[in-house]
């Protein structure tokens, strides 16, 4: 099979990776900003808040994340919008995409728990189902989630028995790696129809992605396997595959270019790109902790202010992982 399929079925099939709810954080795989500290949702909340201040934003517009996994993102937005503008929580319309029954049914749960009728939470399967006139799209870490294929000197790979063989000719592949001037390398399936589906969604909107990597493509594989805090390149000597296959994460660094003309060819305008620290610095996540200082405890304040450091200090979070934006309809 191509790689891209093997690599779907590996996260996406029925004993797939992200097909079942999975813990991450300390007790995981591996760390996301989500699971590191609640500010990083409460910064995102504050710049939805500024986008209905500015006008771009309706006080009915659609909040969606795509790709939540436990609903802890967009339920942290929730709870620092009751805070900082309370009315607006009755007015949203907050929306998660989610294909899999296992993890819509757990996000509802976890938001029954957390806001009990206070938020209404509508799901659906894909960007298609939702048609809306003005939206906030907010993905963590979901564009090295797509299936990729991989390519080495002209020739894109299939996979048998877990083995990976270059020797397939495909002309997508190949145009795809000569734009993006890699001779190896990955090359995400994808990124076109999504953007599509997006822009397709709403008349008006704002999309906030953040992910690791860079604007241009890597000059060599950066496809690896995450297993409790252990990072496994795909092509480490002795790697057994069969036993990770469906039980680990797969990903790979995004390639933001590949991501920025994607979207432009749907017609949307790129706005920024930025590393994490200076995007979160720049939409308020330092004010918010001066709130929490001026209104908590002293040793809340301290343990949040640890928490928080980790989404912007260079060596952690802060500038591995990059934030890219774009609008619709501005």
């Amino acid at each position: 099979m191509k790689f891209s399929e093997y690599m779907t079925e590996w996260l996406y099939g029925e004993d797939g990776y992200y097909a079942t709810y999975k813990n991450i954080g300390k007790s995981g795989d591996f760390y996301t900003a989500v699971s590191t500290s609640k500010f990083f949702g409460g910064t995102i909340a504050k710049h939805i808040i500024s986008l209905v201040d500015e006008g771009f934003l309706q006080k009915d517009a659609v909040i969606c994340e795509i790709g939540a996994h436990h609903g802890y993102f967009l339920a942290d937005v929730c709870e620092f919008i009751y805070t900082l503008r309370p009315e607006l929580l009755s007015t949203f319309q907050f929306v998660i995409i989610e294909r899999f029954d296992d993890l819509q049914k757990y996000q509802r749960e976890y938001f029954g728990e957390s806001f009990g009728d206070a938020v209404a939470l509508t799901h659906y399967k894909s960007l298609n189902e939702l048609q809306c006139e003005n939206a906030f799209f907010i993905a963590n870490e979901i564009f090295d989630a797509f299936p990729c294929e991989l390519y080495f000197k002209g020739e894109s790979a299939r996979v048998e028995n877990h083995e990976v063989l270059f020797d397939v000719k495909d002309d997508w592949v190949q145009i795809k790696a000569k734009k993006y001037h890699k001779d190896r390398g990955e090359i995400a399936v994808g990124y076109e129809e999504f953007a599509k589906e997006m822009a397709n969604a709403a008349k008006k909107f704002e999309f906030i992605s953040f992910d690791y990597g860079e604007m241009q493509a890597r000059p060599d594989f950066s496809l690896r396997i995450y297993t409790k805090h252990e990072v496994h390149p795909f092509f480490e000597e002795g790697l057994n595959r069969a036993e990770l296959f469906g039980k680990s994460d797969i990903t790979y660094d995004v390639t933001f270019l590949h991501v920025k003309d994607a979207y432009e060819e749907a017609g949307v305008e790129f706005v920024e790109f930025k590393a994490q620290m200076v995007a979160l610095v720049d939409m308020g996540i330092l004010e918010l902790l001066e709130m929490l200082k001026a209104n908590a405890d002293e040793k809340i304040y301290k343990q949040e202010l640890e928490k928080a450091k980790m989404l912007i200090m260079p060596n952690f979070l802060g500038e591995r992982f990059k934030m890219i934006k774009f609008r619709k309809g501005a």
